[in-house]
């Protein structure tokens, strides 16, 4: 019988399991989880640097804290696969971002190790502290216990947390994971060895001490030693900003150093005072070779080879990412026109940002996950005469919605907004999906909303949206490969509002927004051939509508078919509106909106969901002979009859 690679690992089933083993076999156990979270990832793909870099961390927090009743919350839950190999998933890792198989991220229905789902950045230390508050209110043991990335630490909400959380005490305890040392230098000996100091419960005691006794003094006195003892421990650690949020600060301290984290957690989980911040430094993808070395340190991967760390990224070639259409085209407008800019939140390379950023170094601004901030500073270049592109994914501009109503659209300020990964989103799930953003906009005064249904028409709006001066616009585009259709050299300015007809036909009109024209085309071929003539329109624009090309559309056709890659809400909400208000279906029109399910829908492959949404050619098949109250087999004999 062969001998296991990982016989520690093998007899930790749940963290309990963990805490039955000796200090002294740690080092071993986390060898072996961060091997086993190697080899998981190159076979299914995914976040592997974040994971690699938090295996001692995430290994110390379970061994020292009493999980499940101290809730362990991971800001974003790229990092947490190390976890779901300790809290009973490791039988199940296999199956990461697969249709039916574990989430990428944390997620409450999945164990109950996972208290708070996450996938967006900056919610842990809000979430963290609801359940310390409420233990504390219910006289209920637990605390929250938050572990937040320095780059999350960037987004105000974090801060807002941090300055409400003082009345949750001891209950709540915060680990910032700085893996860019962007706050911090390399950290030695010296300085955990004072982190163990300034833990310990009899430093704790003795500084207790002497803040009751300086109460008594003179408040100039009073205030005096409590400014000098924490400036002396912010001159030796940094925690000067934290102080003054009320959290009691410890580090920096290494990550990767079990020897140094397990005494400090014990001391926070022992303390008396609180919240605790704990500042840790480690490095994204820490143990493995390729990961380390990588300039994006394997932030996401695709399957790939252990030993050689080559990455399968699949056949060459092909059309090129919608992302990049948008990137190098902007970069050209640019090269002529000075007034434009991009903006982006922590996603250069997702948004193809850094395709314009190379170009123009000085015009391109990466906010970091500040949202927020982002559409507020593209507001103001357009108030003072700029041409702002503000690049986001569809469910990262969520976050910014405020700002999108209150300081772009009632100011009708010329923000150009380039919403990637529109529509379903493969592996990442629901909590990437683009499926608000047609719903959210387009209800918008002063919005215009238009959907790219293929590269070259990304490439005419993002020139359309550069020469539109009178008020916000918004174009939206999929994750991934375009259809292969060619990029004129000379590029069209769309006029706004209208649409165009790819193929006319007479009894069935399918008016389609966005990348579900291809299913469209489909769908009409396959209709044609049932003896169903079949027109088939790109609307372009979800706001404003082309009024009269739908007008006519659904006054000449037996059956009108609205398609969307958006939620209810927007385009065939938006037609069907416009269809009542003037009496369009007063003469027995059979209309139909075709849109994304009210469901979150979890990963698997794109189309896969599309088909499970009935948004493939399929589905607008289907949907159309129920209109007509045909089945396939009656249009058929009907067209044989003729």
């Amino acid at each position: 019988m062969p001998v296991s690679n990982t016989p520690l690992l093998d007899d930790v089933s749940l963290p309990a399991d963990l805490r039955k083993l000796k200090p002294a076999q740690l080092r071993q156990f986390a060898n072996e989880l961060r091997a086993e979270v190697i080899d998981t990832v190159s076979t299914t793909g995914g976040h592997l640097g974040a994971g690699l870099g938090v295996v001692e961390l995430t290994t110390a927090i379970h061994y020292v804290f009493n999980t499940p009743e101290d809730r362990l919350i991971w800001d974003v839950g790229h990092q947490c696969y190390p976890h779901k190999i300790i809290t009973g998933r490791r039988d199940r890792i296999r199956t990461l971002r697969q249709g039916g198989g574990l989430s990428g991220f944390t997620k409450r229905s999945e164990s109950e190790y996972d208290p708070f789902g996450a996938a967006h950045s900056s919610t842990s230390i809000s979430a963290a502290l609801g359940f310390a508050i409420a233990n504390k209110l219910n006289d209920k043991p637990g605390r929250g216990i938050a572990v937040i990335g320095d780059g999350a630490m960037s987004a105000g909400m974090a801060y807002e947390a941090m300055n409400n959380a003082e009345a949750a005490g001891n209950r709540l305890v915060v680990i910032l994971n700085d893996n860019d040392m962007s706050i911090a230098p390399p950290v030695g000996g010296l300085s955990a060895y004072l982190a163990r100091i300034v833990s310990s419960r009899e430093f704790l005691g003795v500084r207790q001490l002497a803040r009751r006794i300086a109460s008594k003094l003179p408040k100039a006195i009073y205030d005096a030693a409590r400014k000098t003892d924490e400036y002396a421990r912010g001159m030796t650690m940094g925690g000067t900003l934290f102080e003054e949020l009320g959290f009691y600060y410890v580090g920096p301290i290494d990550g990767h150093n079990l020897e140094h984290l397990i005494p400090v957690l014990e001391n926070v989980r022992d303390a008396a005072e609180g919240p605790c911040l704990i500042h840790v430094v480690t490095e994204k993808g820490k143990g493995y070779k390729f990961a380390e070395e990588a300039a994006d340190k394997y932030h996401g991967v695709a399957k790939f080879d252990v030993v050689s760390g080559k990455q399968d990224k699949g056949p060459g070639g092909g059309p090129p990412a919608y992302q990049n259409v948008f990137g190098e085209t902007l970069a050209k407008l640019a090269d002529s026109d000075p007034r434009i800019c991009t903006i982006t939140a922590a996603m250069p390379g997702g948004t193809g940002v850094d395709k314009f950023a190379k170009a123009h170094p000085d015009k391109a601004f990466d906010v970091g996950i500040a949202e927020q901030h982002g559409v507020t500073f593209a507001a103001g270049l357009a108030a003072q005469g700029m041409r702002p592109f503000c690049a986001i994914y569809s469910t990262f501009l969520q976050r910014a919605y405020d700002q999108v109503v209150h300081d772009v659209a009632i100011q009708n300020l010329p923000v150009r907004f380039a919403i990637d990964r529109a529509g379903l989103v493969g592996a990442d799930g629901s909590t990437h999906a683009g499926s608000f953003d047609v719903t959210y906009l387009a209800t918008l005064p002063n919005m215009v909303v238009m959907a790219a249904a293929d590269e070259a028409e990304l490439a005419h709006m993002t020139y359309t949206a550069a020469l539109h001066d009178s008020g916000p616009i918004a174009f939206r585009y999929p994750r991934g490969n375009g259809t292969g259709v060619p990029i004129p050299e000379k590029l069209e300015r769309l006029e706004i509002g209208k649409g165009r007809i790819i193929k006319q036909g007479s009894k069935v009109a399918i008016l389609s927004l966005g990348a579900r024209l291809e299913e469209a085309k489909k769908a009409a071929e396959r209709l044609e051939a049932k003896g169903l003539s079949t027109t088939v329109a790109d609307l372009r624009f979800a706001k404003p509508l082309d009024q009269e090309m739908i007008r006519k559309l659904l006054t000449t056709h037996e059956v009108a078919v609205t398609v969307e890659e958006a939620a209810v809400g927007g385009l065939g909400a938006h037609v069907l509106t416009y269809a009542s208000d003037n009496g369009l279906t007063d003469a027995g029109l059979k209309i139909r909106t075709m849109r994304l399910p009210d469901v979150f829908q979890d990963q698997d492959k794109p189309e896969l969901q599309y088909a499970e949404a009935g948004l493939d050619a399929d589905g607008i098949v289907d949907t159309v002979l129920k209109a007509l109250r045909h089945n396939s087999a009656n249009v058929e004999d009907a067209t044989a009859r003729a």
